[in-house]
């Protein structure tokens, strides 16, 4: 719910996004950049941030990480994390500021992936915490009184969900969720965005980052896995139009899952009406619509990008912010008729979706999302990180301007986009093969420098996604993007090309 103002002032939305991305002129920008050749750091420059920062300012990382990657594979064991020139260790993460084993402070906009809407590590947070765990301690595998607690309040402001099951994580929902759309439609096929990422489970793990990659990314992942699975196009509804049909003839569609800003958090945005479009056939065709909220719900707004766009799904999946950046942050909701094949317990007398989780819903999770979401409906923090999104793309873009750079920067309240190179904007057309091996190629190359590109922010102080991904929170201050857009300038006129005057 929004908080009320006072008077005479503009009301409140209480979503994060003042004025949705002209998505026909973004995919324009977007297209022509990936037409154009790589503009990337100068080399001097990228040898300049390695020898001078991370050799020298991050020493006690490199050695950290040299002695890791002898028991952890790669040195790292989160995905998220950066691998050029060489991983760096965090040791403290406070607001919108992160801090190294060597002292080095940085501009968090990884923001743990997104969960952190209020910042990293929130007193009010905290503190209730430390008494639950004074107490109960973090989990018994028996019933608490915040799992009710943070399951009315999901309920209480996402009309869709009628009832809630946590879960471990993401994935799990994502799992969950088509479990239990298989039981409640009878049918049997999956349709899915291409691009869009719904976890790492066999079945959901094809048509990833990329639209029409299909199984390519699906390493370890027999290829029969996928033989109910299936991918469509973003923002093309004739697509999923013709394989809805055509599963018509082989078992059905029991579901079509979809994240509702588009692929990888809205990185190839989608139409507005979009959403509608496909709820409109999944009713024709008789498929469960599925929302994967793991990042929108309750950094949207507090009743998620289905309450922004006025669309209602059968079921919505959650991650990220419902245990407020604590462990197993994860979950499915949706209406009594379909939840119902979720049911815990031990009891008999009807078929339930194969699901666990001995640490799902643990007292500690389910304390920190219900006091998280709590202290961001108090706060009206989805708005104000959006405020600080719209602050941040507005001073990306006018700087790309000033240096005339091919660089794209668009914003869905306060998640923001900054593509340099466009790695996961291309399409993959398997009727056109002979196109494929030299767009895998170009793809592989815009990715490498997509690393420098990363690294090189982070030399500066700042931590991105991926180097193209970033993630505002309630936590920063004008100033502080202000002073963030000093350090990606101070990036951009270390392009080659780039005039500095």
């Amino acid at each position: 719910m929004a908080p009320k103002n006072k008077k005479n002032e503009i009301p409140s939305s209480g979503f994060s996004i003042s004025e949705y991305p002209d998505t026909k002129e973004v995919m324009q920008q977007l297209n022509s950049l990936i037409n154009q050749p790589i503009r990337s750091l100068r080399r001097d420059a990228l040898e300049n941030y390695i020898d001078n920062y991370y050799e020298k300012k991050c020493t006690k990382s490199k050695k950290m990480i040299n002695e890791a990657k002898e028991v952890i594979p790669g040195g790292v064991q989160h995905n998220l994390a950066f691998n050029f020139p060489f991983p760096l260790v965090f040791t403290k993460a406070s607001g919108c500021k992160l801090y190294d084993l060597d002292g080095n402070t940085y501009y968090d906009f990884l923001q743990a992936g997104g969960p952190t809407v209020l910042g990293s590590n929130p007193p009010a947070v905290l503190n209730e915490v430390i008494k639950l765990l004074k107490t109960c301690g973090p989990s018994t595998g028996l019933f608490h009184e915040f799992e009710l607690k943070l399951a009315e309040f999901i309920s209480s402001h996402i009309p869709t969900v009628q009832m809630f099951r946590m879960l471990g994580s993401g994935t799990e929902g994502c799992m969950a969720s088509i479990r239990v759309a298989r039981l409640a439609t009878k049918k049997k096929h999956v349709l899915k965005m291409g691009g869009a990422y719904h976890g790492w489970s066999d079945m959901l793990a094809y048509g990833l980052r990329i639209p029409g990659t299909r199984h390519f990314e699906s390493h370890g992942i027999p290829k029969y896995v996928f033989k109910k699975t299936n991918e469509f196009y973003p923002n093309d509804l004739e697509s999923l139009d013709r394989l809805l049909f055509r599963n018509k003839f082989s078992g059905g569609t029991a579901a079509v899952m979809i994240e509702p800003l588009g692929p990888e958090s809205g990185t190839r945005p989608l139409d507005k009406d979009f959403n509608a479009g496909v709820r409109k056939l999944c009713d024709k065709y008789g498929a469960l619509m599925i929302f994967d909220e793991v990042v929108t719900a309750f950094r949207v707004g507090l009743s998620g990008a289905q309450g922004y766009f006025g669309v209602e799904p059968d079921l919505t999946v959650f991650g990220k912010v419902v245990a407020g950046g604590y462990p197993s942050a994860g979950g499915l909701g949706g209406k009594k008729e379909y939840m119902q094949y979720m049911a815990a317990g031990l009891q008999a007398g009807m078929k339930k979706a194969l699901v666990g989780g001995t640490m799902a819903a643990n007292p500690l999770s389910s304390a920190a999302g219900y006091f998280t979401l709590k202290e961001m409906e108090r706060t009206n923090a989805c708005e104000k990180a959006g405020a600080m999104g719209d602050r941040l793309t507005a001073g990306l873009q006018k700087m790309i301007g000033k240096y005339s750079l091919p660089f794209v920067a668009f914003n869905q309240g306060s998640i923001c986009h900054l593509e340099t190179v466009g790695t996961m904007l291309f399409d993959i057309n398997f009727s056109r093969f002979w196109e494929i091996a030299s767009k895998m190629k170009e793809i592989k190359a815009r990715k490498e420098v997509m690393e420098e590109m990363g690294a090189a922010y982070m030399a500066e102080g700042i931590v991105t996604l991926a180097g193209s991904r970033m993630y505002t929170s309630a936590a920063y201050t004008e100033k502080d993007i202000d002073e963030s857009l000093k350090r990606f300038e101070r990036v951009f006129r270390n392009i080659e090309g780039v005039n500095v005057k």
